[in-house]
């Protein structure tokens, strides 16, 4: 009878860890100084510069932004900010529709004299033709969400040389106005036939009836 086969297994070696040297790491790096001392060596690392500049407006065109396009020197000129309702924007993140907080908007675009905290809030509308405000408050300042209709909104600036700053809003825009305190303003719709809608945040109670407002400012807009 044969004898059956016997299959020798090799011994197995253990795997010694890879040891990077001093003196390798060393040699690699005088390499590297040495390349770069060459004239080769422009053009690899403008390469690697155009790379990095290309990357970095990459993502900074794709972070979100509160700057829109549509603001202009004359929002500025009338403590505003404007946004489009429609999406994408920097305020309609998805489909839903748009939202944000006016006071922080206010801030963060640099719009200041606004109310920083809401002690009286306001929600209301305008209807086409119809006008609020035309008032100066002497003791509160005041942050508006404003959207809906064709929209005007005025405010004193002593700035301009006829008083006060003028924009008109589009049915599509959102736009966060400030009016600070002492300062007059107006909203009229100058729509044919949508509705304004407006939130107002006053950082202190108002009595209409006290002596810290006036009321009916421009003589224009009383006819």
């Amino acid at each position: 009878m044969a004898n059956p086969r016997r299959t020798s297994t090799p011994p197995i070696t253990p795997e010694l860890p890879i040891q990077f040297h001093p003196r390798t790491l060393d040699s690699r790096f005088s390499r590297l100084k040495l390349f770069l001392k060459k004239p080769q060596a422009f053009p690899f690392l403008l390469s690697i510069f155009l790379i990095l500049t290309w990357v970095f407006l990459r993502i900074h065109q794709q972070s979100p932004k509160l700057t829109n396009p549509t603001t202009n020197n004359q929002d500025h000129e009338a403590n505003l900010i404007r946004f489009s309702s429609r999406f994408p924007s920097p305020i309609t993140k998805d489909p839903r529709g748009w939202i944000l907080d006016p006071v922080s908007i206010a801030l963060d675009s640099g719009i200041s004299g606004g109310a920083l905290t809401c002690a009286s809030i306001h929600v209301g509308e305008i209807k086409p033709g119809g006008l609020r405000g035309n008032h100066r408050h002497y003791t509160c300042n005041e942050t508006f969400l404003i959207w809906g209709a064709r929209t005007v909104f005025r405010v004193e600036n002593d700035g301009l040389e006829k008083g006060y700053a003028q924009v008109t809003l589009e049915a599509d825009d959102v736009a966060v106005a400030v009016s600070p305190k002492g300062t007059a303003h107006a909203l009229i719709n100058v729509d044919s036939s949508r509705t304004t809608y407006i939130v107002g945040c006053q950082d202190r109670v108002i009595s209409y009836n006290s002596s810290n407002s006036d009321f009916r400012v421009w003589d224009d807009l009383n006819s």
